[in-house]
C-alpha cells in the first residue's frame, strides 16, 4: 500500500469494538485484522486510560504508531524502549479544584475519581463500577492534590434525563465535558477532546484529512465524529444517541450486531 491510499481509522472501544460486558463479536477482531493487515493506520480513540485501554490494544494486535486515551488528554507513542512498547508523548492537563468545587454542590452524594498524568486515579467511595486497579480511595478534598487529565463523576441515583439536566445547570466552563450512557460525566481539559488529539496524530502522519475514518457511539465522540465528517468518514454506530448520530455522516449497526465489522468490511 502506497502512502496516498492509507486510511487512518480511529475506534472508540466501549460500544464500539467491545459489548457492555466487556465481550468482542469475531467479526469485529476480523474486520480490524483485515484493514490493519492492509496497512490502514488502525488505532484506538478512547475515554479509557492507557491502563484499561493497553488490553484491547493488544486484543485486537493493533500496532499503531498512537493510542489516543482519556478522551484525548493523553496519546501514547510506540517506543520499543519503554517497558510497555509504549511512551506517553503528549499530556494535557488541568488543576481539578474549580470544577470539582462546582459540581460537588449539584451532586452531594455523588462519587468521584481523578486520573493524573502518570494514569493513576484517585477516587471516592462508590467508585465501584471503574477500573480502579492503578488507584487509591481518598476524601474529596484530597482530589485536588495533583493535576488531572480527567475527572469522571457519576451519580447511579439518577437516570439520565436527570442527571443531563442537572449538568445544563452546571455551568461548567474551561473544561471539556461529555455524558456517558448513564449518569456519569467525563471531563477533559479545557478544548481537549478526541479530535484535538487525533488532528494532533494525522499532522504527525501526514495522512490527509480526507483518509479519516472515525467510528464511535458516545457523546463523547461527537467532536471526533465532526472532525472525521468533515472531509473523510465520520460513523455513529447504531445504538448511538441522537445528538451522536446527528452529527456523523452515516450510521452502522450497532453493537450487538457488529457494527463496527460493518463499517470497515465496506472500506
Amino acid at each position: 500500500m502506497t502512502a496516498s491510499n492509507r486510511l487512518l481509522i480511529a475506534l472508540d472501544v466501549d460500544g464500539t469494538l467491545i459489548h457492555e460486558d466487556e465481550t468482542v463479536g469475531q467479526a469485529v477482531l476480523d474486520a480490524v485484522a483485515r484493514v490493519r493487515d492492509a496497512g490502514h493506520e488502525v488505532m484506538l480513540a478512547t475515554g479509557r486510560s492507557w491502563e484499561t485501554a493497553r488490553g484491547i490494544h493488544e486484543k485486537f494486535g493493533l500496532t499503531s504508531e498512537y493510542v489516543v486515551c482519556a478522551n484525548g488528554a493523553l496519546t501514547m507513542r510506540r517506543d520499543e524502549t519503554a517497558e510497555e512498547g509504549y511512551r506517553r508523548e503528549f499530556v494535557e492537563a488541568f488543576d481539578p479544584t474549580e470544577v470539582l468545587e462546582t459540581i460537588r454542590p449539584f451532586l452531594p452524594s455523588g462519587s468521584f475519581m481523578v486520573e493524573d498524568a502518570t494514569g493513576f486515579r484517585r477516587y471516592t467511595a462508590g467508585m465501584s463500577e471503574w477500573e480502579l486497579a492503578n488507584g487509591i480511595e481518598v476524601s474529596f478534598e484530597e482530589l485536588t492534590a495533583h493535576p488531572a487529565t480527567r475527572v469522571v463523576v457519576i451519580s447511579p441515583q439518577h437516570d439520565e434525563e436527570q442527571f443531563l439536566s442537572i449538568v445544563e445547570r452546571m455551568g461548567l466552563h474551561k473544561v471539556s465535558y461529555a455524558i456517558g450512557w448513564t449518569a456519569w460525566l467525563d471531563i477533559a481539559p479545557d478544548g481537549v477532546n478526541k479530535a484535538t488529539a487525533m488532528e494532533r496524530v494525522r499532522q504527525q502522519l501526514g495522512i490527509p484529512l480526507s483518509d479519516v475514518v472515525a467510528i464511535g457511539d458516545g457523546r463523547n465522540d461527537i467532536d471526533l465524529l465532526l472532525w472525521a465528517s468533515a472531509e473523510g468518514r465520520g460513523v455513529a454506530m447504531g445504538q448511538a444517541p441522537d445528538e451522536v448520530k446527528a452529527v456523523a455522516g452515516s450510521v452502522t449497526d450497532p453493537v450487538v450486531q457488529d457494527g463496527a465489522a460493518t463499517l470497515l468490511d465496506s472500506l
